[in-house]
C-alpha cells in the first residue's frame, strides 16, 4: 500500500471513529521542538488522563485542610478508597466486585498470592511458566520455589515455542500437563506475553491446569484494559496486574489482584497485614487476624492515595468508552498497522505477534538481518519523534491504544519507520 493511500485510509477511519473524542481525555506528549510525538508505548506506560491531576489535587487539598480527618470525611474518605475502584476493576476483569482488590504492586501481589496458592509437596512442587517470561515474574517464582526448600533448576519448568516459532501454543501446555501434571503445583501464565504480544486463551489454560490438579494464576499486566476478560467464568484461581500500562494510572501506580469466589482467605493460609482484616473490626486493634471477605482479605497495607487517584480517573474513562468498543477499535488499529508493515516493509521486518486476533494492542517486530541494524533503526525512530520501545535482543514493540491513539498515528509510524530504515 502506497504511503498516500495508507494515510488516506487512516484519515477516513479516524473520521468514522466513534471513540475519537476520548483522545482529548488524555495528555499527549510533545518533543523538545514543541511538536506532538507519535506515542505508541502504552504497553509500557499509559498516558495521563486529564482528570488525574484534578483528583490528585483534590486529595492534596483534603490533606491540607483536614489532615488525619480525611480518612473519615470529605468527598472520598481515604479508609474506603480502594473500595471505590472495585466496580470498575470488576467490569474490566469480568469478575464479581468482591473478587477484585486494588493493592500493592504486581510482584508483591504475586508473592502474597503464591503464599496461599503455591503449597508444594515433595511429590508436587513444580511451577510452569512460559520461557522468556517477564523477569520479575521469573524472579518471584524462582524465589518462592527456593523459599520452600526446592531447587528452581529442577522445579521451574519453562515452556518454549516449537523450534523456529515465536508462538507458544496452548496445546503445548495441555500436553505438558497431561504428561507431568501430577508433579505440577502451579501454572503461572500471562494473559498477553510481554515480548511477543501473543494473547492466550485464559479459560483453556485454567481448565488444563484444573484437570491436572494444579492451581492456575494469571499475570494480567498486559491484558487488563487491553482485552475483554471473564475471570469469574474461567477456572482461574488468582490473577495479578499493574495499573500503569493500559490502565493509565501513572508510573508506579497501585496494582491489583483477583481471587476467585470459590476461595476464601479464612480457609487458605497466607501472609497477613492489618488492612486485610475485616473492616468491621479492623480498628479494634486486636491481636487476632480476621480476614476480610473476598480478595480484600489478601491486603496487607492501606492504599497509597496519591498514586491511586489517577486510576479512579482512568476507570471512569473506561466505563464511558466500553471495553467492547475499545476492543473493536484496537483490532482495527492493529490491522492497519500490520497491513502497513506487511505491504511496505515486509522485506525489512517480520511480525512476531500472531494474527487472527491472538493479540492485544501490541505488535512486536523483528528486523530481518543483524540485530544491531534494528537497534539503529529504533534510535532513528526516536529522533523522528516516535515513542516505542526496544527489547533485547531484537524486538521493536509498538502498541496503538484505542483510548488515545488515532489511525493517523499508525500511518505516521509506518512512514517514519520507512524513513528511519532508509536513512
Amino acid at each position: 500500500m502506497k504511503a498516500a493511500l495508507l494515510m488516506d485510509k487512516a484519515r477516513a477511519l479516524d473520521a468514522a471513529d466513534p471513540l475519537r473524542r476520548f483522545r482529548d481525555a488524555f495528555t499527549l506528549p510533545h518533543g523538545a521542538d514543541g511538536k506532538p510525538l507519535v506515542y505508541l508505548s502504552g504497553h509500557s506506560l499509559g498516558l495521563a488522563p486529564l482528570q488525574a491531576r484534578e483528583l490528585v489535587n483534590e486529595e492534596l487539598d483534603q490533606w491540607d485542610q483536614q489532615a488525619v480527618l480525611g480518612h473519615h470525611t470529605g468527598r472520598r474518605p481515604w479508609i474506603g478508597y480502594a473500595e471505590q475502584l472495585q466496580q470498575g476493576l470488576a467490569r474490566l476483569t469480568g469478575a464479581n466486585p468482591s473478587e477484585v482488590v486494588a493493592m500493592n504492586s504486581l510482584t508483591v501481589n504475586l508473592h502474597l498470592l503464591m503464599a496461599s496458592f503455591y503449597r508444594p509437596t515433595a511429590a508436587r512442587h513444580r511451577i510452569v511458566i512460559e520461557a522468556g517470561a517477564f523477569p520479575s515474574d521469573r524472579h518471584a517464582v524462582a524465589s518462592q520455589i527456593a523459599w520452600h526448600g526446592f531447587d528452581p533448576a529442577e522445579a521451574l519448568i519453562e515452556l518454549s515455542p516449537h523450534l523456529g516459532s515465536d508462538v507458544l501454543e496452548e496445546s503445548q501446555l495441555e500436553a505438558l500437563l497431561a504428561e507431568r501434571g501430577d508433579r505440577i503445583a502451579l501454572v503461572l501464565w500471562p494473559g498477553v506475553q510481554y515480548l511477543s504480544g501473543q494473547a492466550f486463551d485464559i479459560p483453556r489454560i485454567a481448565q488444563a491446569a484444573n484437570r491436572a490438579g494444579a492451581r492456575c494464576g494469571i499475570d494480567l499486566a498486559h491484558s487488563i484494559g487491553n482485552l475483554p476478560l471473564q475471570l469469574h467464568d474461567s477456572e482461574v484461581d488468582f490473577a495479578t496486574w499493574c495499573s500503569y500500562k493500559y490502565l493509565n494510572a501513572g508510573p508506579g501506580a497501585i496494582g491489583g489482584a483477583f481471587v476467585h469466589a470459590r476461595h476464601s482467605r479464612k480457609e487458605l493460609p497466607g501472609l497477613a497485614g492489618w488492612w486485610g482484616h475485616d473492616p468491621a473490626t479492623r480498628f479494634l486493634m486486636g491481636p487476632a487476624f480476621t480476614p476480610a471477605t473476598g480478595a480484600a482479605g489478601w491486603q496487607v497495607s492501606n492504599p497509597p492515595i496519591l498514586s491511586t487517584a489517577p486510576l479512579l480517573a482512568s476507570l471512569r474513562v473506561f466505563d464511558e468508552a466500553g471495553m467492547a468498543a475499545l476492543r473493536a477499535k484496537s483490532l482495527a488499529l492493529h490491522g492497519l498497522l500490520r497491513d502497513g508493515i506487511e505491504t511496505r516493509l515486509a522485506d525489512a521486518f517480520a511480525c512476531v505477534t500472531p494474527n487472527q486476533a491472538r493479540h492485544g494492542c501490541q505488535l512486536s517486530l523483528r528486523m530481518r538481518g543483524h540485530r544491531d541494524s534494528g537497534r539503529q533503526v529504533f534510535e532513528r525512530l526516536v529522533k523522528l519523534g516516535v515513542v516505542a520501545d526496544w527489547r533485547e535482543p531484537d524486538i521493536l514493540r509498538v502498541a496503538p491504544v484505542p483510548l488515545y491513539n488515532s489511525f493517523v498515528d499508525v500511518a505516521t509510524f509506518v512512514e517514519r519507520l520507512e524513513q528511519a530504515l532508509a536513512t
